[in-house]
């Protein structure tokens, strides 16, 4: 498990977020490593037991049991690469069926140790047969080598092989797949047969909290006011007809020039267009007036993808985009109902990184030096990571937490905010000493 991933594990609890684990890449271990199926269930092995040592040392209380299980369901296999990801729950439904066991009696036989006796028709745990032969642990056996053997055969161009696999899996292939081959076929089939979209939506939607449920316990940490005044309690009870209450996380470009979307979400109360609303952006303090603002909501919408659609109201544990306030908040705040003044603000996101990955930045052509200062600041309000300035040497500098980040701020910058030719200069890291004591 990577040191980024442990960080965001680590901060997840302490915000009493619980999570839900996707063993990533695995495609590696198949077409590269070439491990067998035993070797990647002990790989597997590790990388689940790190995250729930993680999980054990962090949690709160009151969170309860959040360890990561494949028998259960909440952790996941795949590639994102690639677009395919599958849990136990895929092949338990498989495997009940074929022999006639029950569903959750073939999740638990799917993980741990749990071997299948052909012979003798009957589940071992010693991992041999009465004769003392080894036997293949069910994991590898009916999930992993299944699914190396469909690979292989993709990748050694197999078709008659991997034809008759996709006709027993009820995989049909389209005629600019059967055009297709090595890895671009490899992806096509996966996806199909273990779209990771399906199988992470059906993960969350039965291993994580409803609003309603996890409110309950992440209000103490989320509400900055007192835990005991009605705010609060709407908040717990994701009450819609409690004091509005929402966050909001993220400045999404909207179709009219130079404007955003407030996105966010609604932790209490009802947010409708026309309602009048408080407005504490980042660097309100309760009882002053700095960064305060009461204003009318225009519009809500709901983001669909890259789309959006007018909606006349939104109640609490949803997500919800406003237009109109967009003036008043840079990059994060709280909204609330203008009916109770005494409500404080929801605290704000923490980031586990910092942008130090900095590139200078200039247009090609300098006529368009205008539209690349409105970009940057179209950019830096829409991405709360990213960090764009003016340096002493007059160069106007855009700084990530990485090179990946810098890179996609880039690509947004150009076709997107700036909508002109940039020209970039090589990635910069800042580097700074200090000193920690006198020197004797």
């Amino acid at each position: 498990m990577s040191v980024q991933t442990e960080t965001v594990l680590r901060q997840a609890m302490q915000e009493k977020i619980k999570p839900v684990l996707m063993v990533n890449k695995i495609d590696r271990s198949i077409l590269e490593l070439k491990l067998d199926g035993e070797a990647m269930y002990q790989s597997f092995l590790r990388v689940i037991d790190m995250a729930n040592v993680v999980i054990t040392t962090y949690q709160a209380e009151d969170m309860g049991e959040i360890q990561c299980d494949p028998s259960i369901g909440n952790v996941a296999f795949g590639s994102g690469k690639d677009q395919w990801a599958f849990t136990l729950c895929k092949f338990a439904r498989i495997y009940s069926k074929k022999f006639g066991i029950s569903y959750d009696k073939m999740m638990q036989k799917l993980w741990g140790d749990n071997f299948f006796d052909a012979k003798a028709k009957m589940w071992r745990v010693d991992g041999e047969t009465e004769d003392g032969k080894s036997l293949r642990r069910a994991f590898a056996q009916f999930i992993m080598d299944p699914i190396c053997k469909l690979c292989q055969a993709i990748i050694d161009g197999n078709q008659e092989q991997y034809t008759k696999m996709l006709t027993t899996l009820d995989v049909e292939l389209s005629q600019e797949d059967k055009a297709l081959q090595g890895k671009q076929l490899l992806k096509s089939v996966m996806s199909k047969w273990l779209p990771a979209a399906d199988c992470l939506l059906e993960m969350m939607v039965l291993h994580l909290p409803s609003p309603r449920v996890a409110q309950k316990y992440r209000t103490s940490y989320l509400y900055e006011g007192p835990q005991e005044d009605v705010i609060a309690a709407a908040m717990r009870a994701c009450d819609p007809k409690g004091p509005l209450m929402i966050y909001i996380s993220k400045m999404v470009p909207s179709t009219d020039k130079g404007r955003f979307y407030a996105f966010g979400r609604v932790f209490s109360g009802t947010v409708s267009s026309g309602q009048r609303v408080r407005i504490m952006g980042a660097n309100y303090k309760p009882g002053k007036k700095e960064d305060l603002y009461e204003k009318n909501i225009t519009r809500t919408v709901l983001m669909m993808g890259r789309t959006v659609e007018s909606i006349p109201d939104v109640p609490c544990g949803n997500t919800v985009a406003l237009s109109g306030v967009d003036q008043y908040l840079i990059k994060t705040g709280t909204i609330a109902s203008a009916e109770h003044p005494e409500s404080h603000p929801i605290r704000s996101m923490k980031y586990s990184v910092s942008p130090v990955v900095r590139v200078a930045v200039k247009p090609k052509n300098p006529a368009d030096l205008p539209k690349l200062v409105d970009g940057l600041k179209k950019l830096a309000k829409s991405d709360p990571l990213v960090l764009c300035e003016f340096d002493e040497s007059g160069e106007n500098v855009i700084a990530g937490c990485g090179e990946l980040h810098v890179e996609i701020c880039l690509n947004d910058l150009e076709k997107d905010y700036a909508q002109c030719d940039i020209i970039k200069d090589d990635p910069v890291v800042t580097y700074k000493e200090t000193m920690t004591e006198d020197s004797s």
